[in-house]
């Protein structure tokens, strides 16, 4: 199945914590389980960061990582790894022009190049996508 929006991390991590969930996230969780999605390879390692930070302050339980765990795994998810080829010539010229951290420059990239929407919850990643004729989903 082709990838049908961009997820970032600050979108999946409302799909594991409650108190970040809104009406509009549970309802691309639900997508989630009939489209596919398009992430940057580094996707993993910003939700297990995520995760181990909030285990280790006591955020969530270890049953519930697996949990939440199990989940992403079951997502039909497209991976990109073009993203440190494309580090000074692409992504460094997004942070300069909006402002934004790398990690949030490869999703603006990955949506850029696919014409994709975002689904985000980063105010400043919302704000650079909009800017660029990105549609923005989620909040």
């Amino acid at each position: 199945m082709r990838a049908s929006f961009v997820v970032d991390s600050s979108m999946a991590m409302a799909w594991c914590f409650e108190d970040e969930a809104t009406p509009a996230t549970r309802r691309l969780l639900e997508q989630m389980g009939i489209e596919a999605a398009a992430v940057p390879a580094w996707w993993y390692l910003e939700i297990t960061n995520v995760l181990v930070l909030a285990q280790r302050k006591k955020r969530i339980s270890p049953a519930k990582v697996a949990q939440f765990i199990a989940l992403v795994e079951s997502f039909d998810l497209e991976v990109d790894d073009q993203a440190p080829s494309r580090a000074f010539g692409h992504l460094l010229p997004l942070c300069r022009s909006h402002e934004l951290t790398s990690y949030d420059a490869m999703y603006l990239d990955l949506a850029l190049r696919r014409q994709l929407p975002l689904a985000s919850l980063d105010d400043d990643l919302r704000a650079a996508a909009k800017a660029v004729g990105i549609r923005v989903l989620g909040k």
